[in-house]
């Protein structure tokens, strides 16, 4: 459509005014300089639906600006020379003619080619940040798009100097011929020159706009890569498609997400090893065994999944905060490293008093996290934080009656309501020195007869939604397959 814009624009220009910088050209009548021109812009327009696909649109995307600019340059520029060849050999026109004729056509051919090639590469830059592609600029002849607007600029600004004084010395010549002081005939030139200035400023105006809408686009892909990355998308990418500042600034800021995305990598990575390593280092002063480690942090994700499609919990329960419990989970008894072992290990029941002591763990737990938080300088929205809530509130039950605070309801934090019935549950279905392992089943039914006394009501209502996922859980990581 704006190339369909271009060639009609221009061919109404020069059938209309190509006369008014060209004597000779004054002197055939405008049936047939249009008709000229008819069959000019036909051949066109009929090479270009011809050549276009093949020479620009088939070419790799880093080429395809250029080969737009030099495709509709190179069209206007062989009609110009197609014109003054027919003019000098069938009207005898002098070269002055044809050099007159050419300016004209290199003239709206260089605006309708620098437009169209900012058409396109407005729509690579979208064709290619919406498939996430990038082009490379590294070890690259790089050309400013500043350096190009001031070219632009020069040369348009020359043209537009060099067809106004062709249109000026016409004019004089008119007006030396016309007998008196024609005030008709100063403001007709007037009117001349105000219309052909119009059309040039039109022309101009319509060029920095399409410079202003490439600029806001480029702007627009690079800041929005990082805002994402500020938002925590480490999988943004800035597109590069042009060997240009942006070019440049695409691939700087991509090679910056991507040490940045290789470094979070890392150190959730060190992060994760290190509390495993500590959540074992705790099991192995238990009764309990790696694999309970494994079944209860992805009993917690069970449970969080299930739970977040509650409308109350969707907004709490996102996919980096399920991430976060998920990691979070193996801290829960942490604080047993704290009990001393003729407690921890007892196989029988514990009395009263060594019960008291065993409570103690929650409360080991938590102040080390508060201790690691403050440390670190952790803020609320820390892993830590979960941790935290977890190791402290486990054992609390939904009618108030647990440890360490008995807290009641939803006083205790989500993340601790989910560890509780994932805990209990593998407690259940484990083997133990002190008891057999209970069936699934069992386990079930107790969790159910807790449902509003030791547990939330909707945790529950979420472990009877996953529970086949909790059977598949216990299965995979079971004890045997995770001893030593």
């Amino acid at each position: 459509m704006r190339a369909n814009i271009h060639y009609a624009a221009s061919f109404i220009i020069l059938s209309v005014y190509g006369g008014q910088v060209c004597p000779f050209i004054d002197g055939l009548d405008l049936v047939t300089w249009t008709g000229y021109m008819v069959v000019v812009f036909i051949a066109m327009f009929a090479t270009r639906a011809m050549i276009f696909p093949r020479l620009v649109l088939a070419s790799p995307e880093d080429r395809q600006v250029f080969r737009t600019f030099a495709t509709e340059l190179g069209l206007f520029f062989i009609a110009a020379i197609g014109v003054t060849l027919f003019n000098f050999l069938w009207h005898h026109f002098p070269i002055g003619s044809g050099l007159k004729a050419m300016t004209g056509f290199m003239t709206l051919g260089f605006f309708a080619a620098v437009d169209l090639a900012l058409e396109t590469e407005w729509r690579v830059a979208m064709e290619m940040a919406a498939q996430r592609k990038t082009i490379a600029v590294a070890g690259q002849r790089i050309f400013p798009m500043a350096n190009r607007f001031a070219l632009m600029a020069m040369v348009a600004v020359s043209m537009v100097v060099v067809v106004l004084f062709l249109l000026i010395n016409k004019d004089m010549e008119w007006l030396g011929a016309m007998p008196g002081d024609s005030d008709k005939s100063r403001l007709i030139v007037l009117g001349e020159m105000a219309l052909v200035g119009h059309i040039f400023l039109a022309h101009l105006i319509n060029i920095i706009l399409s410079y202003k809408r490439n600029l806001r686009l480029f702007f627009g892909l690079q800041n929005g890569a990082l805002a994402a990355v500020a938002e925590g998308d480490l999988g943004a990418q800035a597109p590069v498609s042009s060997r240009d500042e942006f070019g440049v600034m695409g691939e700087f800021t991509n090679i910056m997400i991507s040490t940045l995305r290789e470094r979070t990598m890392e150190i959730h990575r060190t992060r994760d090893v290190t509390i495993f390593s500590l959540a074992t280092l705790a099991e192995t002063r238990d009764n309990e065994t790696g694999g309970h480690i494994l079944r209860t942090q992805n009993y917690v994700r069970a449970l969080a999944m299930a739970l977040r499609e509650h409308q109350k919990y969707g907004d709490e329960l996102t996919d980096e905060a399920i991430d976060l419990l998920h990691k979070s989970a193996p801290l829960h008894d942490i604080g047993k490293v704290g009990v001393p072992d003729a407690i921890l290990l007892k196989p029988g029941k514990l009395t009263v008093e060594e019960f008291a002591i065993m409570k103690l763990h929650a409360g080991y737990g938590h102040e080390a996290i508060v201790k690691a938080e403050r440390a670190l300088g952790a803020g609320e929205n820390s892993f830590l934080r979960y941790a935290r809530q977890i190791t402290h509130g486990h054992h609390e039950k939904w009618d108030g009656s647990g440890y360490p605070q008995g807290l009641k309801g939803e006083a205790i934090a989500l993340s601790a309501r989910l560890m509780a019935v994932a805990d209990v549950y593998d407690a259940l279905i484990s083997k133990r020195v002190y008891k057999e392992a209970f069936t699934h089943q069992t386990a079930k039914d107790i969790i159910q007869q807790g449902r509003g006394t030791h547990f939330d009501p909707e945790v529950v209502d979420a472990f009877i939604t996953v529970e086949q996922e909790f059977v598949r859980i216990a299965t995979e990581f079971a004890d045997s397959k995770h001893e030593g």
